[in-house]
C-alpha cells in the first residue's frame, strides 16, 4: 500500500527503514505513468519497504528544501537518511533492482 505524506508528516514517514517516496503532481503525465508502478512494487514489497507519495503542489515545502526541480523524482531514505534519488519514468524492474540491492 501507498500512504500519503506530507510536508507536515515527512519527516516522521520516513524516519525507519527503507522508504520510497514519490514526488508527483496531477498536471504530470510521466507521473501518472510511473503511480501504477509504484503501487504494483508497493504490493509486492510492503515487508521490506515502506511507500509513500507526496503532491507538490499541495505540499511545496518538503521537495524545496530537498531541491527536487523534476518530477517524478522517487526518494529512498534508509532509516532518514537520502541513499538514491531516482528522476524519471522507470519500470518496476528498473525500481526492484535499486531496491533489493540497498
Amino acid at each position: 500500500m501507498v500512504s500519503e505524506t506530507t510536508d507536515k508528516t515527512f519527516e516522521n514517514d520516513t524516519s525507519k527503514g527503507i522508504t520510497l517516496t514519490d514526488f508527483w503532481a496531477t498536471w504530470c503525465g510521466p507521473c501518472r505513468m510511473q503511480s501504477p508502478v509504484v503501487d504494483e512494487l508497493a504490493e509486492e514489497m510492503s515487508d521490506k519497504v515502506t511507500f509513500n507519495k507526496m503532491d507538490i503542489d499541495k505540499n511545496p515545502e518538503t521537495p524545496q528544501k530537498l531541491g527536487i526541480m523534476s518530477i517524478p523524482t522517487l526518494l529512498v531514505k534508509k532509516d532518514g537518511e537520502i541513499v538514491k534519488s531516482i528522476v524519471g519514468y522507470h519500470s518496476k524492474e528498473q525500481l526492484a533492482s535499486i531496491l533489493n540491492n540497498l
